[in-house]
């Protein structure tokens, strides 16, 4: 399944704002919305298209699941924004998840970048970048690494990562074509 017709690219659009605004004033994605988004792409997929839909959706849905679960697993963003990208890979398919991903980290990263230069604490915060990098690569125990991040929460400076997923996301598919 490689054509999304434009109902489901819209859905998926509304559900991810809906997650950024909540993340946004709640600084979590509520499992309400990321279980019944991820349960209702594989239920539309298995509806739609049948078994081999089925699995490009578990694909799919896969592909959303892996490439934040190394950030979760060492305490860097939380399990919402994981199962959030896996409801939208349930929905959109291995390969347009993967490229709303590149455009998601993309866009954390420009606005991370945004919030330091905001802050005036560019130092602290490049300081602080490379003794979390150090700290991968010395303890690379992911629940340790975890357990640290859970003790330096108080003091940092949080992005919720909903935003850069729907802004990230939403881009992508205006750049694909799908919302027109």
């Amino acid at each position: 399944m490689t054509d999304i017709p434009l109902a489901v690219a819209w859905l998926v659009t509304i559900v991810l704002i809906e997650a950024a605004i909540i993340d946004g004033r709640q600084l979590r994605v509520p499992n309400w919305l990321t279980f019944h988004f991820a349960a209702a792409g594989l239920a539309y997929a298995a509806w739609s298209g049948g078994r081999e839909s089925l699995i490009w959706s578990l694909e799919g849905a896969g592909v959303g699941l892996l490439t934040l679960l190394p950030l979760y697993a060492i305490g860097g963003m939380g399990a919402g924004d994981v199962k959030l990208m896996a409801g939208l890979g349930a929905w959109m398919g291995p390969a347009i998840t993967l490229g709303a991903f590149v455009a998601t980290a993309i866009t954390g990263g420009v606005i991370s970048l945004a919030m330091i230069v905001m802050s005036g604490e560019a130092a602290r915060h490049w300081a602080t970048f490379q003794m979390l990098g150090r700290e991968i690569l010395v303890v690379r125990d992911p629940s340790t690494l975890a357990m640290r991040a859970a003790e330096r929460k108080p003091t940092m400076m949080l992005l919720p990562y909903a935003i850069p997923i729907a802004v990230g996301s939403i881009s992508y598919f205006i750049w694909l074509g799908l919302l027109s």
